[in-house]
């Protein structure tokens, strides 16, 4: 079985500073990858750890996708190799773009089973990647995946949905997108972390994969909220002066 699992190298929220206009600086941002991602990535390594097979993790982006440090995070977690698409095109990209690098490398890299995605990416969360690469692709696709059982030249899944669980068969190849509670992430061990650093990987480029020089979105800002004040009053007791002052309290608010 051969199975994909994509990830997103984000800035780590903690890290991001606010300055007094509300602006996000990510100057001195820790670049770390996408922790719904890493459910896909867990996924995808028990998978093929019950299915036999072989999980290839695959990113998209710029620079920041051939962080050393990052790439050996993904690879001690179950893939085989990894696969990286650097290119300046690729910078601030929306789903549309994405979802269209990732198609061409799946392309590229040539038969597969299954594609795996996070449910969101850590930073924008528009959950919209996964069906679009599956739209791109022609394969059926499905979200909010939280179990998986593989058959013969198929796949059933369970779908939570507006809190009720959908169970679904599709035939293979499909793209699905893991819900964050389909697993708990593994913690790789040391000797997971020294065999990461000699798995294969794979880097292209604008040259090698066709990357979209234009995207469909354009972000004007991005800004903070603003701290608002949060007033507090305090009832205490139980007789019905108290109630009846809390409750000319909450109605004066609401009006």
């Amino acid at each position: 079985m051969k199975v994909i699992a994509c990830y997103k190298v984000v800035p780590y929220e903690q890290s991001i500073s606010v300055a007094a206009d509300g602006s996000l600086n990510f100057d001195k941002a820790e670049l770390i990858v996408g922790q719904y991602d890493l459910n896909a990535i867990e996924a995808g390594a028990q998978l093929v750890e019950k299915n036999g097979g072989e999980l290839t993790a695959l990113t998209v982006g710029t620079a920041e996708v051939e962080n050393s440090k990052l790439r050996k995070s993904v690879l001690s977690r179950g893939p085989a190799n990894c696969v990286t698409v650097n290119d300046p095109a690729l910078a601030n990209a929306d789903c549309a773009a994405t979802s269209a690098a990732l198609a061409e490398a799946v392309r590229k890299i040539g038969a597969y089973d299954l594609i795996l995605c996070g449910e969101g990416s850590s930073d924008l969360y528009a959950q919209q990647v996964g069906v679009q690469l599956g739209e791109r692709l022609g394969v059926p696709s499905i979200n909010g995946v939280i179990s998986i059982e593989v058959g013969d030249g198929c796949v059933t899944v369970q779908r939570s949905a507006d809190g009720e669980v959908e169970t679904l068969t599709v035939s293979l190849p499909a793209v699905l997108a893991v819900a964050s509670g389909i697993n708990t992430t593994r913690v790789p061990s040391m000797r997971d972390i020294l065999a990461a650093g000699k798995k294969p990987v794979s880097t292209w480029s604008g040259a090698d994969v066709a990357v979209p020089a234009d995207k469909r979105t354009e972000t004007l800002s991005v800004l903070a909220p603003q701290k608002t004040a949060r007033a507090c009053k305090l009832f205490t007791g139980d007789d019905g002066e108290t109630l009846a002052a809390f409750a000319a309290a909450v109605s004066a608010e609401l009006k």
